[in-house]
């Protein structure tokens, strides 16, 4: 069985869980807990200006934005919400 990363937020990603609907937080829990934090290689890996974070579908236009480091076995979660500027 894998083992879990640690997750940890960032102010921003706080502050983008806060407006999301009840919904859309049941959600990122299960991708969370169920994806990231088991296996963090499996989001789609960001170029350009995010080269080095990783971006799992929320919803149409929400992605969680996140970084890992693998020896403190720790997951690092960046944004929540859009990506479009909104």
């Amino acid at each position: 069985m894998n083992q879990l990363y640690e997750l940890r937020f960032t102010k921003e990603s706080k502050k983008d869980i806060d407006k999301l609907s009840k919904e859309r937080k049941q959600k990122l829990k299960k991708i969370l807990i169920s994806q990231i934090a088991l296996t963090p290689h499996s989001g789609k890996k960001l170029t350009g200006d995010l080269m080095g974070f990783f971006s799992v579908r929320l919803s149409h236009k929400d992605r969680v934005i996140y970084s890992f480091d693998e020896e403190k076995h720790c997951i690092y979660i960046h944004r929540t919400r859009t990506h479009y500027g909104e």
